[in-house]
């Protein structure tokens, strides 16, 4: 019995710990920009951000101020990261101006992959007569590159998880029927105990008549 429950601890332990293919988190923070125009005709100096999709606030680019000027960043500001990538799955992001007017006005918005880095964890938007920009993200390398590099392991790997459950079910279904073995044979045993208890007592009661009737006579 402590045999089989050995085993399902293991079973289950290698389960959950079994790791496949593991996503990393890609924090992604902005390295350098420049714009190249402003859209914003009364203010002397343009209110930049940049915003994904589906995310609540956009972040707000104080530092800059002037086009034609290269902005550059250490990752360290107090409104990085930009974004962050918690798979492969790509967003809708775009770098924006507020417009005091109408609606923000649009530099550019496209699709942002974390296979667009680099093996540097570096990636250039650029965007005619608009904004060049580069972003970092050091894990967005490891993500695309396991994904990429890996994906026949990833195949093995679900592969194996598949197994596994197979081989959790069937050890369970042992364990079980080995429990209701090891009940089973301690009820007949417990059974053929009584039933000798019982035996032994009808022979008490019998010998207790003989005297009875003995006594009698």
């Amino acid at each position: 019995m402590y045999f089989w429950q050995k085993f399902l601890v293991i079973c289950i332990s290698v389960l959950i710990c079994y790791p496949g293919v593991i996503q990393s988190s890609g924090i992604v923070t902005l390295d350098s920009l420049e714009i190249y125009n402003t859209h914003e005709w009364f203010k002397a100096s343009p209110t930049v951000y940049f915003h994904c999709k589906a995310e609540n606030n956009g972040t707000e680019l104080p530092d800059i101020k002037k086009p034609h000027v290269v902005y550059t960043f250490n990752g360290q500001e107090s409104w990085q990261p930009l974004t962050e990538f918690t798979g492969t799955k790509c967003k809708r992001c775009g770098l924006y101006e507020k417009d005091t007017v109408n609606s923000d006005d649009v530099f550019d918005e496209w699709e942002f992959c974390p296979s667009d880095f680099d093996a540097d964890g570096r990636y250039v938007k650029f965007k005619e007569k608009e904004f060049n920009a580069t972003f970092i993200c050091a894990n967005c390398v490891r993500t695309s590159d396991s994904n990429s590099r890996l994906a026949p392991q990833h195949e093995k790997g679900k592969g194996m998880h598949i197994f596994l459950v197979i081989l959790i079910s069937a050890a369970v279904s042992v364990l079980l029927i080995f429990a209701v073995l090891v009940g089973y044979k301690y009820w007949q045993k417990r059974k053929r105990e009584q039933d000798q208890a019982r035996f032994l007592k009808l022979f008490d009661d019998g010998d207790d008549i003989e005297d009875e009737l003995e006594l009698g006579m």
